[in-house]
C-alpha cells in the first residue's frame, strides 16, 4: 500500500493572501506543516501543491518536494487530483493535509491511514465536542456516522436536533462530533469525485464532502482525540503567536509546571471565560504548544526551537 501526502497550497486568500508563506517563530507556516506532515510514518511521500512561484522557490529552498498545479481548482481536493497525475510512481491512496495547521500532530495521519484496506473509498476523522460554543457554531462542521463508522452527513448546524431540550444542555442528552478536515481518498475515487457536479446540499451548506455522499461514496469516520486549530486569518496568526511568546517566556523561567499556568494563558491569549477547562479545545491546544517547548531528550524530538 503505497499513500502520498499532499498539502495544498494557494498563495491567493480573501481573508489571508499569502498565507502558506506566514512567519510563524522563524520558519512559515508551509514549513511546519511539510516538517510535521513528513513525520507520518505511514505516508511514502509528502509533496507541497501550489499554483505560485514564491511558494514553489520556497519549498524547494528548504528542502521540501513542490509541484506547480494550476490556478484554477475551486478546492484542494482538486489540487490533490493534479498533484497525484504530476507524482512520480504510483499511489494506492492520497491525503489531502491542510496547509494552514502549522502544528499537526503526525498521529492523527497516521490515524487516518490506518483505516485504508484497499476497500475503503474516502476517510477522515471526527473529534467529540465537549465545549456547546464549538456545538454551536456554525464556522466548525459537524459530523454524524452510522455504526460502521461510515459518514451520513455533515452540516454546520448542531447534528442531531435534541428535541425538547435546550441548546444549552444538548451535550448533556447526546454525544456530537466535529469534523477534522483530513481526508483520505483511493486514487481511483479521488480521479472520479473530481469530475462530479456540485450538488445541492453542497451549495446549501458549502461543503463538497456532501456531493460525494450524495452520489453514492462512502466516507469512512475514526475519531481522533487529538484536537487541531487552524490559522485562517492574520488574527489567528496573530493569537498563536502571542500564545507562543508567553510559553517560551513561561518554559525559560520555568514557571509552567502545573495545570493553572496553562489554563491562565489559554484564557489570557484567547480570552476564555474564567471556567475554562480541560475539555476546551484552547486548553488542549495551549497544552500541545507546551509539549512542543517542552526541551525534550534528543534535538529531533522537539517540534521546534525557540528562536
Amino acid at each position: 500500500m503505497k499513500i502520498l501526502g499532499v498539502i495544498p497550497a494557494r498563495y491567493a486568500s480573501t481573508r489571508f493572501p499569502a498565507k502558506p508563506l506566514a512567519d510563524i517563530a522563524g520558519k512559515t507556516m508551509i514549513e511546519w506543516v511539510y516538517s510535521q506532515a513528513s513525520k507520518a510514518a505511514s505516508l511514502d511521500q509528502v509533496v507541497v501543491a501550489t499554483d505560485n512561484q514564491k511558494i514553489f522557490d520556497h519549498v524547494k529552498a528548504v528542502g521540501g518536494k513542490v509541484v506547480m498545479t494550476s490556478e484554477d481548482h475551486v478546492s484542494g481536493t482538486d489540487r490533490c487530483a493534479e498533484a497525484l497525475a504530476l507524482a512520480e510512481g504510483e499511489y494506492d491512496y492520497v491525503i489531502n493535509i491542510q496547509g494552514d495547521e502549522p502544528f499537526i500532530d503526525p498521529a492523527q495521519i497516521d490515524l487516518l491511514t490506518s483505516l485504508l484496506d484497499g476497500k475503503v473509498e474516502l476517510a477522515t476523522l471526527v473529534k467529540k465536542i465537549t465545549d456547546p460554543d464549538v456545538l454551536h457554531n456554525p464556522n466548525l462542521v459537524k459530523a454524524i456516522f452510522n455504526l460502521h463508522h461510515e459518514a451520513i452527513y455533515f452540516s454546520r448546524n448542531a447534528l442531531p436536533h435534541v428535541r425538547n431540550t435546550l441548546p444549552a444542555q444538548w451535550l448533556d442528552k447526546q454525544d456530537f462530533y466535529k469534523h477534522i478536515g483530513l481526508y483520505a481518498y483511493r486514487t481511483d475515487v479521488l480521479n472520479a469525485i473530481t469530475k462530479l457536479k456540485p450538488s445541492s446540499l453542497e451549495i446549501a451548506e458549502s461543503l463538497e464532502q456532501l456531493r460525494w455522499i450524495e452520489n453514492g461514496y462512502k466516507i469512512k469516520v475514526a475519531e481522533t482525540d487529538i484536537e487541531t486549530m487552524g490559522i485562517d486569518t492574520p488574527e489567528d496568526l496573530e493569537r498563536e503567536n502571542n500564545l507562543r511568546r508567553l510559553l517560551r517566556r513561561s518554559v525559560r523561567s520555568k514557571q509552567f509546571t502545573t495545570e493553572e499556568t496553562l489554563r491562565y494563558l489559554s484564557v489570557s491569549i484567547y480570552t476564555c471565560d474564567a471556567e475554562c477547562n480541560e475539555a476546551s479545545p484552547v486548553f488542549q491546544w495551549a497544552w500541545f504548544q507546551i509539549r512542543c517547548l517542552i526541551p525534550f531528550s534528543s534535538p529531533e524530538e522537539r517540534c521546534f526551537v525557540d528562536s
